[in-house]
């Protein structure tokens, strides 16, 4: 897991702003300092060194305490690579 910034509020939408350190993956994993998983990285805006962060919360997440805790660390991992559909010729049937 790595630093991915600090909460700032909840969104009109729902969705939680963070501000970033460095820009994360789409589709992260996003953890609180407890080790509590809060949600998905969903959108990236603003400028690239420190960037904001849209972040889909999971219905799991505990909202009254995010909203009690304000400017708390948040952390991100990568997100899980699907595997890729294999490209090219099919090989030949031998009959």
């Amino acid at each position: 897991m790595k630093f991915l910034g600090n909460s700032l509020h909840i969104a009109n939408s729902g969705k939680l702003i963070a501000r970033a350190t460095k820009t994360p993956n789409a589709g992260g994993i996003v953890f609180d300092s407890n080790n509590n998983k809060i949600g998905k990285v969903n959108y990236v805006f603003g400028p690239t060194k420190n960037p904001y962060v849209s972040i889909r919360l999971f219905k799991s997440a505990n909202i009254k305490r995010i909203k009690k805790n304000y400017g708390e660390k948040l952390f991100v991992s990568r997100p899980k690579q699907k595997k890729s559909k294999r490209r090219g010729r099919r090989p030949r049937n031998k009959n």
